[in-house]
């Protein structure tokens, strides 16, 4: 899994690409996270439009991200699951965790 970041109109933007299996990453999606909090940046927007494949793990390092997130004041917010890892949301029943959005720009301007 890659993580890459941007910002756009006062949120943070992390792109997932590949599969999120948890691991060494998992670690440094949770640094990325803490760092983001303490630049006092809180709105996170996860893009998981590149994402192939979540297991177990992955959905892990998701709920521990919000979690880290909503605890440091901010709000997380999932972007462009794709039909596989929307259907994992609904069978793991986090899809009444997250707020997801179909697009990162409709994300974005749930923050406003």
């Amino acid at each position: 899994m890659k993580i890459k970041s941007r910002e756009q109109y006062g949120a943070v933007i992390l792109e997932l690409k590949g599969n999120v299996m948890g691991g060494p990453e998992a670690q440094e999606f949770q640094t990325l996270l803490h760092s983001l909090i303490d630049e006092n940046k809180k709105n996170i927007v996860v893009d998981l439009a590149n994402v192939k494949f979540m297991n177990s793990t992955g959905l892990g390092m998701l709920i521990s991200g919000f979690t880290t997130v909503k605890n440091g004041g901010g709000s997380f917010k999932l972007a462009n699951a794709t039909e596989k890892i929307n259907s994992l949301l609904v069978i793991t029943k986090l899809i009444t965790i997250f707020e997801h959005f179909n697009s990162v720009d409709e994300a974005v301007k749930s923050f406003t």
